[in-house]
């Protein structure tokens, strides 16, 4: 009697696995409560067919059906993790080139044993994940044959109650219906991903080909601009929610308004609008490169490889038309080989910058610090025109703790920021703490990188300057919750009338805060759109 017990009990517990593995939702919000009440096809085909096998193909199926099982269950997680972070779902092909970066992050924060333990913890759940569902299937495989003729009834009532459902069409919430086949789409939805994603590097090339600035000769190109400083400034987060969404634009909208006033009374015009970026949530670099090339760039292999073509990038175009070409990277903390494919003479990488302050955020230095040592070093002094990108990152999650402004003589000096200094957390805090509290120091952090900005320009901005400033991607779903969108404002701020009138076919809006109604470019269109306006 005990023993019956014992194996009901272990039949009972397999039966959870499998039905929690296939409710497990893949993106965030999705409900297992709910899920759990929906009869999936393929609980009902498994069984039929299990029923129907002899001893020997049975154990080989069921078996496969517990690894299948367990992988979906893995990209289910995936999923969610990528939802929750990037806003979109996990490529099994494109995305397994994050792995070294991941693998990077972790070494930087949690030091090289902790991340190999992370690492370690990681795989052993995973492969867990796999090894539980499929004991769990093989289990059910042999209770159904011990109890053949129970289980073909059920098995006739559950087919015929799920045909009637499905033709129905009853639903429990939206997209869920209670005759599911989420298992089924998964994996199908899985397998078109994987075939996408080996047919997209031939894409990528016939795009890359495709370019009608590639053999422009050097002096028809920037003409406009000759004799400008031109700083194409990233500001880390800075998506259309900041401006949109009610929970974070009043502080940030209060920035531009005031901003845009200051700059028009000090002589200085700007226009702002929309692009589209390729990324959400993180992948900063990808949108440097969409921005910097005119091509999308929306995952790591397409990155990899931009940055191994001779692609016309924005840096080669000026370094061709004689501009001293840099980076400011106060981000960049290890070697960076992409530099020499973008056309960049001059990288002020961490190092260089030479800060020695408490860190802010996930980046060390903030962001006025890397504009006064950028104008010290390389505007300072009579000097050949510039043109400089800049990624300013006091605004990278957590979004804490945020500097505050100083005066701009003592901007430079590392130590004036230690009474601002608070606990250097990982940038997955985020996760964890309150989503109020989150989005308050988000826009917070935006509002601090937006003011570095405008002062700059502000107390910097001579005839010579043209100061373009664009966000590189949206926050995580995090602070903006799912579908937020994927458009980041952009500005371009001058003080030569003449360089703003040459955009007045760019359809832009007014002012440092972009029109709700203002142009939406994808972020690839940039790069040839400014080439033609300022080209010869």
């Amino acid at each position: 009697m005990l023993s019956a017990c014992r194996a009901s009990a272990v039949d009972l517990l397999a039966l959870v696995v499998v039905l929690v593995a296939s409710a497990l939702p893949d993106r965030p919000g999705g409900s297992i409560a709910l899920a759990l009440i929906t009869v999936p096809i393929e609980l009902v085909l498994g069984g039929a067919t299990l029923l129907l096998l002899p001893a020997r193909p049975r154990a080989v199926l069921s078996t496969m059906f517990g690894v299948l099982l367990g992988l979906l269950t893995v990209l289910k997680v995936a999923d969610l993790a990528f939802y929750t972070a990037l806003a979109r779902p996990f490529d099994p092909v494109l995305d397994v080139s994050l792995l070294d970066d991941a693998m990077r992050l972790l070494t930087s924060t949690h030091g090289p044993w902790g991340a190999l333990a992370i690492r370690v913890g990681v795989v052993s759940a995973l492969l867990a994940v796999i090894v539980v569902t499929t004991v769990a299937v093989r289990r059910l495989a042999g209770t159904v044959v011990r109890r053949r003729a129970a289980a073909t009834r059920a098995v006739t009532v559950i087919a015929l109650g799920w045909m009637t459902i499905w033709l129905a069409g009853v639903q429990l919430a939206p997209d869920l219906p209670v005759a599911g086949s989420a298992e089924t789409r998964l994996a199908a939805a899985k397998t078109m991903e994987v075939a996408s994603g080996l047919a997209d590097r031939h894409r990528f090339e016939r795009e890359a080909a495709d370019d009608s600035f590639a053999n422009v000769s050097s002096a028809q190109l920037l003409t406009a601009l000759r004799g400008k400083d031109v700083v194409i400034a990233f500001v880390e987060s800075y998506g259309r929610s900041a401006l949109a969404d009610p929970r974070l634009s009043s502080d940030v909208d209060s920035v531009l308004d005031h901003g845009t006033a200051d700059l028009a009374a000090a002589g200085l015009e700007s226009r702002s609008a929309f692009l589209t970026s390729p990324t959400a949530g993180g992948g900063s670099w990808l949108a440097h490169g969409t921005l910097l090339s005119g091509l999308w760039i929306d995952n790591q292999s397409r990155y990899r490889q931009l940055v191994g073509s001779d692609r016309l990038t924005l840096p080669r175009a000026f370094a061709a038309a004689g501009w001293r070409t840099v980076a400011v990277a106060p981000g960049t903390t290890r070697a960076w080989p992409e530099a020499s494919f973008y056309g960049y003479q001059c990288v002020y990488d961490d190092a260089r910058l030479g800060y020695r302050g408490p860190s802010f955020s996930w980046a060390a230095m903030p962001d006025q610090y890397t504009l006064a040592t950028f104008q010290r070093r390389e505007r300072s002094a009579p000097h050949a025109p510039v043109m400089a990108v800049v990624p300013l990152v006091s605004s990278h999650a957590p979004w804490a703790p945020v500097p505050r402004m100083i005066q701009w003589s003592d901007a430079e000096d590392s130590w004036r920021y230690a009474s601002m200094a608070g606990p250097n957390d990982p940038p997955e805090v985020i996760l964890t703490r309150d989503r109020d509290q989150v989005r308050a120091d988000y826009a917070r952090a935006i509002g601090y990188s937006l003011q570095a900005i405008i002062s700059y320009v502000h107390r910097y901005g001579d005839h010579k300057l043209v100061m373009i400033m664009v966000g590189d991607h949206q926050p995580s779903p995090v602070v903006t919750g799912d579908d937020a969108g994927r458009d980041v404002p952009i500005t371009i701020v001058a003080k030569d009338p003449a360089v703003i009138s040459r955009t007045a076919g760019w359809g832009w809006s007014p002012g440092l805060r972009p029109a709700d109604g203002a142009p939406v470019w994808r972020m690839d269109a940039f790069r040839s759109r400014f080439l033609a306006t300022f080209g010869g």
